[in-house]
Protein backbone atom coordinates (compact mmCIF):
# COMPACT_ATOMS: atom_id res chain seq x y z
CA UNK A 1 0.00 0.00 0.00
CA UNK A 2 2.30 2.23 0.90
CA UNK A 3 5.02 1.36 -2.12
CA UNK A 4 2.23 3.22 -4.34
CA UNK A 5 2.85 7.03 -2.58
CA UNK A 6 6.39 6.27 -2.51
CA UNK A 7 5.92 5.77 -6.49
CA UNK A 8 3.53 8.75 -6.24
CA UNK A 9 6.53 10.79 -4.84
CA UNK A 10 9.08 8.98 -7.35
CA UNK A 11 6.56 10.38 -10.53
CA UNK A 12 6.31 14.00 -8.92
CA UNK A 13 9.92 14.09 -8.83
CA UNK A 14 10.36 12.63 -12.15
CA UNK A 15 7.89 15.39 -13.87
CA UNK A 16 9.62 18.13 -11.66
CA UNK A 17 12.67 17.24 -12.86
CA UNK A 18 11.46 17.01 -16.78
CA UNK A 19 9.95 21.03 -16.33
CA UNK A 20 13.71 22.02 -15.01
CA UNK A 21 14.94 20.06 -17.99
CA UNK A 22 13.45 21.65 -20.34
CA UNK A 23 13.79 25.23 -19.18
CA UNK A 24 17.46 24.40 -18.40
CA UNK A 25 18.42 22.68 -21.28
CA UNK A 26 20.64 24.32 -24.11
CA UNK A 27 21.76 21.56 -25.90
CA UNK A 28 18.32 20.12 -28.61
CA UNK A 29 16.06 20.63 -30.10
CA UNK A 30 14.11 21.31 -27.00
CA UNK A 31 16.14 24.54 -26.08
CA UNK A 32 14.82 26.11 -29.78
CA UNK A 33 11.54 26.08 -28.71
CA UNK A 34 11.89 26.96 -25.18
CA UNK A 35 14.24 30.02 -26.44
CA UNK A 36 11.54 30.84 -28.67
CA UNK A 37 8.24 29.86 -27.69
CA UNK A 38 6.25 31.49 -24.57
CA UNK A 39 3.89 28.42 -24.92
CA UNK A 40 6.63 26.15 -24.12
CA UNK A 41 8.20 27.80 -21.06
CA UNK A 42 4.71 27.72 -19.01
CA UNK A 43 4.38 24.50 -20.20
CA UNK A 44 7.52 23.68 -18.29
CA UNK A 45 5.99 25.81 -15.54
CA UNK A 46 2.84 23.91 -15.52
CA UNK A 47 4.91 20.59 -15.43
CA UNK A 48 7.13 22.08 -12.23
CA UNK A 49 3.94 22.56 -10.54
CA UNK A 50 1.98 19.61 -11.14
CA UNK A 51 4.99 17.29 -9.75
CA UNK A 52 5.48 19.31 -6.57
CA UNK A 53 2.11 18.80 -6.30
CA UNK A 54 2.00 14.96 -7.36
CA UNK A 55 5.01 14.83 -4.53
CA UNK A 56 3.32 16.83 -2.11
CA UNK A 57 0.10 14.22 -2.61
CA UNK A 58 1.84 11.33 -2.33
CA UNK A 59 3.18 12.34 1.37
CA UNK A 60 -0.35 13.70 2.36
CA UNK A 61 -1.99 10.12 1.32
CA UNK A 62 0.96 8.22 3.00
CA UNK A 63 0.26 10.05 6.06
CA UNK A 64 -3.36 9.82 5.80
CA UNK A 65 -3.21 5.98 5.44
CA UNK A 66 -0.67 5.88 8.65
CA UNK A 67 -2.76 8.03 10.66
CA UNK A 68 -6.45 7.16 9.09
CA UNK A 69 -6.76 10.43 8.75
CA UNK A 70 -9.92 10.81 6.27
CA UNK A 71 -9.58 14.85 5.21
CA UNK A 72 -6.52 13.80 3.84
CA UNK A 73 -7.32 11.01 2.01
CA UNK A 74 -10.00 12.55 0.11
CA UNK A 75 -7.83 15.82 -0.93
CA UNK A 76 -5.08 13.09 -2.05
CA UNK A 77 -8.02 11.49 -4.06
CA UNK A 78 -9.73 15.01 -5.07
CA UNK A 79 -5.89 16.49 -6.24
CA UNK A 80 -5.24 13.02 -8.14
CA UNK A 81 -8.58 13.46 -9.77
CA UNK A 82 -8.15 16.60 -10.89
CA UNK A 83 -4.22 15.68 -11.88
CA UNK A 84 -5.74 13.08 -14.36
CA UNK A 85 -8.41 15.24 -15.53
CA UNK A 86 -5.78 18.25 -16.81
CA UNK A 87 -3.46 15.56 -18.30
CA UNK A 88 -5.98 13.89 -20.61
CA UNK A 89 -7.33 17.79 -21.17
CA UNK A 90 -3.95 18.36 -22.41
CA UNK A 91 -3.77 15.69 -24.32
CA UNK A 92 -6.90 15.86 -26.39
CA UNK A 93 -5.50 19.68 -26.97
CA UNK A 94 -2.60 18.90 -28.21
CA UNK A 95 -4.36 15.94 -30.49
CA UNK A 96 -6.93 18.48 -32.02
CA UNK A 97 -4.67 21.41 -32.07
CA UNK A 98 -1.35 19.36 -33.55
CA UNK A 99 -1.74 21.27 -36.82
CA UNK A 100 -2.04 24.55 -35.41
CA UNK A 101 1.26 23.68 -33.21
CA UNK A 102 2.80 22.26 -36.81
CA UNK A 103 2.35 25.81 -37.88
CA UNK A 104 3.50 27.86 -34.87
CA UNK A 105 6.76 25.56 -34.76
CA UNK A 106 7.02 25.66 -38.59
CA UNK A 107 6.98 30.08 -37.87
CA UNK A 108 9.70 29.96 -34.96
CA UNK A 109 12.52 27.52 -37.15
CA UNK A 110 11.84 29.88 -39.84
CA UNK A 111 12.53 32.75 -38.23
CA UNK A 112 15.56 31.33 -36.94
CA UNK A 113 16.51 30.12 -40.49
CA UNK A 114 15.99 34.08 -42.19
CA UNK A 115 17.89 35.90 -39.25
CA UNK A 116 20.71 33.51 -38.84
CA UNK A 117 24.25 35.46 -38.73
CA UNK A 118 27.21 33.79 -36.91
CA UNK A 119 28.13 37.52 -35.60
CA UNK A 120 25.02 38.19 -34.03
CA UNK A 121 26.11 37.44 -30.27
CA UNK A 122 22.33 38.17 -28.84
CA UNK A 123 21.40 34.84 -30.61
CA UNK A 124 24.19 32.60 -30.73
CA UNK A 125 23.31 29.93 -27.74
CA UNK A 126 20.27 29.75 -30.30
CA UNK A 127 21.85 29.16 -33.57
CA UNK A 128 24.79 27.01 -31.70
CA UNK A 129 21.35 24.69 -30.76
CA UNK A 130 20.28 25.19 -33.90
CA UNK A 131 23.67 23.85 -35.83
CA UNK A 132 23.47 20.71 -33.27
CA UNK A 133 20.02 19.88 -34.31
CA UNK A 134 20.72 19.60 -37.70
CA UNK A 135 24.47 17.75 -37.35
CA UNK A 136 22.31 15.00 -35.25
CA UNK A 137 19.42 14.52 -37.17
CA UNK A 138 21.36 14.98 -40.64
CA UNK A 139 19.11 17.40 -41.83
CA UNK A 140 18.82 20.94 -43.29
CA UNK A 141 16.01 23.53 -43.10
CA UNK A 142 13.08 23.10 -41.84
CA UNK A 143 11.37 21.44 -44.62
CA UNK A 144 14.47 21.22 -46.85
CA UNK A 145 17.65 22.98 -47.96
CA UNK A 146 15.39 25.97 -50.13
CA UNK A 147 14.42 27.58 -46.32
CA UNK A 148 17.99 29.11 -46.19
CA UNK A 149 17.63 30.33 -49.39
CA UNK A 150 15.81 33.40 -47.87
CA UNK A 151 18.76 34.21 -45.74
CA UNK A 152 20.22 37.03 -46.11
CA UNK A 153 23.55 36.49 -45.89
CA UNK A 154 23.03 33.70 -48.18
CA UNK A 155 21.60 36.25 -50.77
CA UNK A 156 24.42 38.54 -50.74
CA UNK A 157 27.01 35.92 -51.35
CA UNK A 158 24.91 34.65 -54.48
CA UNK A 159 24.38 31.34 -52.48
CA UNK A 160 27.45 30.55 -52.70
CA UNK A 161 27.18 29.70 -48.88
CA UNK A 162 25.64 27.59 -47.49
CA UNK A 163 25.36 26.44 -43.42
CA UNK A 164 27.99 23.95 -42.54
CA UNK A 165 25.84 22.18 -40.04
CA UNK A 166 23.90 20.96 -42.96
CA UNK A 167 26.62 19.63 -44.92
CA UNK A 168 27.14 16.17 -45.66
CA UNK A 169 31.04 16.88 -45.88
CA UNK A 170 33.21 15.77 -42.99
CA UNK A 171 35.19 19.06 -43.49
CA UNK A 172 32.43 21.30 -43.13
CA UNK A 173 31.46 19.17 -40.02
CA UNK A 174 34.49 19.64 -38.14
CA UNK A 175 33.59 23.54 -38.34
CA UNK A 176 30.21 22.89 -36.93
CA UNK A 177 28.46 26.20 -36.90
CA UNK A 178 28.66 29.47 -39.45
CA UNK A 179 28.65 29.20 -43.29
CA UNK A 180 30.74 27.11 -45.47
CA UNK A 181 31.37 28.70 -49.19
CA UNK A 182 31.69 26.26 -52.46
CA UNK A 183 34.62 25.55 -53.94
CA UNK A 184 33.71 26.14 -57.46
CA UNK A 185 30.93 28.07 -57.96
CA UNK A 186 29.43 28.44 -61.41
CA UNK A 187 29.82 32.18 -62.58
CA UNK A 188 30.15 32.99 -58.92
CA UNK A 189 26.37 32.17 -58.52
CA UNK A 190 24.69 29.16 -57.65
CA UNK A 191 21.24 27.86 -55.96
CA UNK A 192 20.77 25.52 -52.54
CA UNK A 193 20.40 22.25 -55.07
CA UNK A 194 24.13 22.84 -56.01
CA UNK A 195 25.15 22.83 -51.97
CA UNK A 196 26.77 19.83 -50.52
CA UNK A 197 24.12 19.66 -47.98
CA UNK A 198 21.52 16.45 -46.29
CA UNK A 199 18.09 16.34 -48.61
CA UNK A 200 16.11 15.91 -45.99
CA UNK A 201 14.42 18.95 -43.89
CA UNK A 202 14.55 19.09 -39.60
CA UNK A 203 10.52 18.45 -39.64
CA UNK A 204 10.71 14.80 -40.92
CA UNK A 205 13.43 14.14 -38.87
CA UNK A 206 11.55 15.16 -36.03
CA UNK A 207 8.32 13.33 -37.47
CA UNK A 208 10.43 9.94 -37.73
CA UNK A 209 12.03 10.25 -34.34
CA UNK A 210 8.81 11.01 -33.05
CA UNK A 211 7.12 7.84 -34.63
CA UNK A 212 10.41 5.51 -33.79
CA UNK A 213 9.18 6.63 -30.07
CA UNK A 214 5.68 6.59 -29.77
CA UNK A 215 5.44 3.38 -28.49
CA UNK A 216 7.80 4.71 -25.60
CA UNK A 217 6.21 7.58 -25.33
CA UNK A 218 2.36 5.76 -24.63
CA UNK A 219 3.71 3.23 -22.48
CA UNK A 220 4.64 5.90 -19.94
CA UNK A 221 1.64 7.83 -20.42
CA UNK A 222 -0.07 4.83 -20.53
CA UNK A 223 1.96 3.50 -16.41
CA UNK A 224 1.09 7.07 -14.72
CA UNK A 225 -2.26 7.40 -15.80
CA UNK A 226 -2.79 3.49 -14.20
CA UNK A 227 -0.82 4.55 -11.36
CA UNK A 228 -2.93 7.63 -10.80
CA UNK A 229 -5.83 5.66 -11.04
CA UNK A 230 -4.86 2.45 -8.63
CA UNK A 231 -3.73 5.39 -6.20
CA UNK A 232 -7.62 6.95 -6.30
CA UNK A 233 -8.75 3.38 -5.48
CA UNK A 234 -6.98 2.80 -2.82
CA UNK A 235 -7.50 6.32 -1.23
CA UNK A 236 -11.30 5.94 -1.57
CA UNK A 237 -11.22 2.39 -0.24
CA UNK A 238 -9.15 3.25 2.87
CA UNK A 239 -11.29 6.57 3.38
CA UNK A 240 -14.29 3.79 3.11
CA UNK A 241 -13.11 2.01 5.99
CA UNK A 242 -11.99 4.96 8.29
CA UNK A 243 -15.95 4.79 10.25
CA UNK A 244 -15.07 7.81 11.87
CA UNK A 245 -13.15 11.37 12.09
CA UNK A 246 -10.40 11.00 14.64
CA UNK A 247 -8.43 14.13 14.70
CA UNK A 248 -6.40 13.25 17.58
CA UNK A 249 -4.63 10.85 15.61
CA UNK A 250 -3.16 14.33 12.88
CA UNK A 251 0.68 13.99 14.52
CA UNK A 252 1.24 17.61 16.16
CA UNK A 253 3.86 19.58 15.74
Amino acid sequence: MYVLFLLFQILGAVILGFGIWILADKTSFIAVLQMSSPSLKTGAYILIGVGALTMLMGFLGCLGAVNEIRCLLGLYFTCLMIILITQVAAGLVIYFQKETLKEELSHIVKDLIDNYNPLNEDRKNLQEVWDYVQIQITCCGWTGAKDWEDNEIIINKSMTEYPCSCSNRTEDLEEGRGFCGLDDPVNGTATYTDWPVHGQGCMDGVEQWLKDNLGVILGVCTGVAVIELLGMILSISLCKNIHSEDYTKVPKS
